[in-house]
């Protein structure tokens, strides 16, 4: 047996100044995301670690004696074995690899009670390291649900920590586990496990190499001696620490004898792991009955319930059925539950405009408030609830534990086009934004494969088209009012052309650029769960105030410039013919520009500006039509969509002929579709890829597409007398 450490209590922190920092860890649906808002609440800061787009959440909390606490909530990982980004982020901050990051004084490690023996695996690579730990029971509930009964004071007693008892979604056991947070001294962990006889040499030596050569302490050196052992291929994952010189000498000499003997090295250190920890299960998870029978048929019941839902939800032909009448009723729901409140903003802005027109004289600066400010962000604005609900459904999705069985049914067509359902979930994020759905690509084993879902993501319409679609959707339609069944639609057909794009795309790269074998997948498929409405409306609320705080920033500040570009400079009073003020413009002349190359998709210059000041954010699209028609036609009495909306329908080309036909619409529809008109993704996918070469080859080959299959749709459409 080999303990790791003494069990003498030690303080928190040794800088005695600093409040104590905790780092969060647990399996992916564990509950981690909830526990760390039940302790922290609005107290957090969210960004990116750098060098990697993956997400960092900082908060504090407090003691149950007020004391501050610095929570770092890491990304769920199975082991410490890293195969991703974001396992290897959660791997180098416990081992204090990264200078950016504190190394946790004390860790709370989160396990799902349900699964117990699963989620140790973790927590028994953790205690390795030495450090005060707190063990959370989560879901206590559910296990309970399950025929399970968890003797925490057992388990307390075999591993030498706190465990904690817990429900995070309905708030029990989080007083006592700020109890635990709240004692000045823990003891530190008393496991002990068997390394397999013929291993343990190596990793005696390795841990000597690891503290003379590189400078580990004992603890830390024989984790990392054990994580190497266990990982096929330490070094592959971005960010790790390379060995010295010696420490790799000596790994590689070790894993050459075992070829040679035959040793499966990895496998059998796994192995004797989970057998120590399956003697542990044993002795604390105990039938919740009296007797084996009851608590066999109270398990088989609850069992029983889940394996009936997933035999219809994941079923071949009825999983089909549920999931796309799942996106069906989102789409309905962004129409019909939408509109009241839209009527709302559409009003409350009118009202606004009204008020602001009557304290400025007229004037330039007039002009420059109503016809440039006000007016651009309302044609963005204006879709907010829209954009809420479609963020609230794919909460929904996330929070029931549906998100995964639509991975799983997708596997069965991404394995098709060369990728697994992994690859799904970030494409299926991506309807709400690119941004998130490139950064969850973090989950993807595979380079190849997860480069390749960075490309093909984009195709997904995401959140910031929706606005664009419904303009173009009004515009398309003479009637005022567009039947529901004509907007659902279109827009289904819109976003299965952004899907069958990034599949086709997908299997092209995988078969040429990106050539590898469809990996197999190993996807948890989480508990179902009765959604927390509070975490899907905290996160619908924060990426809709970010929205919201775009379209006050980004989009004010474009369509204040765009005004300006479209009113400036003014034609010559004196001129013999008048000219027409857009056509003089700065704005007007950019567009002359661009003119050429859009011609023959349908598009004159004015719908030419639109395009490139949407590279910024796509919803720009709106507020410039909007910005764009206000200064060419006479002031209307109409606001909001109404207005905007007869404002492309009244559009004509020089020769009289109407500029926003529905063979024009349907094209920039198409556009929006292909096109990659977002300089933020290129960003994220420039960070995430390592340089521009990726980001560039994805804007060629996106813009690229767009171009020709506009130019194809619009010429025949012509030709055939639309």
């Amino acid at each position: 047996m080999s303990p790791a450490t003494s069990p003498s209590p030690v303080p928190a922190s040794s800088a005695a100044t600093r409040s104590p920092v905790y780092a969060l860890v647990g399996n992916p649906n564990a509950g981690k995301s909830t526990l760390f808002n039940a302790l922290t609440g609005l107290k957090q800061k969210v960004g990116n670690y750098p060098g990697v787009t993956v997400e960092r959440k900082v908060g504090t909390a407090y003691s149950q004696h007020g004391q501050a606490l610095t929570l770092i909530d890491l990304p769920g990982a199975y082991s410490l074995a890293a195969r991703s980004p974001d396992e290897a982020v959660t791997r180098d901050v416990l081992l204090g690899r990264r200078a950016d990051t504190p190394t946790p004084d004390r860790i709370v490690c989160i396990a799902d009670a349900t699964n117990l023996e699963r989620n140790l695996y973790l927590v028994h690579q953790i205690l390795d390291l030495g450090r005060p730990v707190i063990l959370v029971l989560n879901m206590m509930d559910l296990a309970a649900q399950a025929g399970l009964r968890i003797r925490a004071d057992r388990l307390e007693h075999e591993l030498g920590i706190p465990v904690i008892p817990c429900e995070a979604a309905h708030g029990k056991g989080i007083i006592e586990l700020k109890l635990a947070l709240s004692r000045h001294e823990l003891p530190l962990p008393r496991h002990a496990w068997t390394v397999p006889p013929a291993l343990a040499p190596a990793v005696s030596e390795l841990q000597a190499s690891l503290t003379d050569h590189d400078a580990k302490g004992p603890l830390v050196a024989r984790a990392e001696a054990l994580l190497l052992l266990t990982d096929p291929d330490p070094l592959r994952v971005s960010g790790s620490t390379p060995l010295s010189a010696p420490t790799q000498r000596l790994l590689e000499s070790w894993k050459t004898r075992w070829q040679g003997e035959g040793t499966d090295w990895s496998g059998e250190l796994v192995a004797a792991r989970y057998e120590a920890i399956g003697k542990l299960v044993a002795q604390v998870v105990v039938p919740a009955e009296a007797t084996a029978g009851a608590a066999g048929a109270g398990a088989g019941s609850a069992l029983a319930l889940s394996d009936r839902i997933d035999a219809v939800a994941t079923h071949p032909v009825w999983g089909w059925v549920i999931f796309l009448g799942i996106m069906a009723t989102m789409f309905l729901a962004i129409f019909t539950l939408a509109e009241i409140p839209m009527g709302w903003i559409e009003g409350l802005v009118g009202w606004t405009a009204e008020r602001v027109a009557a304290l400025i004289p007229p004037g330039a600066f007039h002009d420059l408030v109503i016809d440039g400010a006000i007016a651009g962000v309302e044609g963005v604005i204006i879709f907010l609830p829209q954009i809420l609900i479609l963020f609230f459904f794919i909460g929904l999705l996330e929070s029931t534990g549906y998100m995964a069985r639509a991975a799983f049914i997708m596997d069965r067509v991404m394995s098709k086009v060369g990728l697994n359902g992994k690859s799904f979930i970030p494409l299926l994020s991506s309807y709400a934004c690119a941004i998130p759905g490139v950064m969850a690509t973090r989950t993807i084993e595979e380079p190849k494969d997860r480069l390749v879902t960075i490309l093909v993501a984009p195709f997904m319409s995401c959140s910031a088209r929706l606005p664009v679609y419904l303009l173009l959707i009004a515009a398309l339609v003479s009637a005022n009012e567009v039947p529901l069944g004509t907007q659902v639609g279109l827009l289904l057909l819109l976003y299965s052309l952004g899907t069958g794009a990034a599949f086709f795309f997908a299997w092209l790269f995988k078969k040429t650029l990106l050539r590898g074998a469809p990996p197999l997948m190993i996807l948890e498929l989480p508990p179902y769960r009765l959604p927390r409405l509070r975490d899907v409306f905290f996160q619908m609320a924060e990426r809709g105030w970010v929205f919201v705080k775009r379209a006050g920033t980004v989009i004010l500040a474009l369509s204040l410039l765009l005004w300006f570009l479209a009113n400036h400079p003014k034609p010559p009073e004196d001129a013999a013919r008048p000219e027409d003020p857009l056509a003089h413009s700065y704005a007007g002349r950019v567009g002359r520009v661009v003119e050429p190359v859009i011609a023959p998709l349908g598009f004159d210059w004015r719908i030419g500006i639109g395009l490139l000041q949407s590279f910024a954010a796509r919803e720009v699209f709106n507020s410039s039509m909007s910005v764009i028609f206000s200064v060419e036609e006479s002031a209307d009495e109409e606001t909001g969509r109404a207005r905007l909306r007869e404002a492309l329908r009244a559009a004509e080309r020089p020769d009289g002929t109407r500029l926003f036909t529905p063979l024009v619409c349907l094209n920039l529809m198409v556009f929006y579709v292909f096109a990659m008109q977002c300089v933020a993704t290129l960003a994220v996918v420039r960070r995430e890829t390592g340089g521009w070469k990726w980001p560039l080859f994805q804007l060629g080959y996106m813009t690229g597409t767009a171009w020709l299959l506009c130019f194809v749709i619009y010429q025949v459409g012509r030709a055939l007398g639309f």
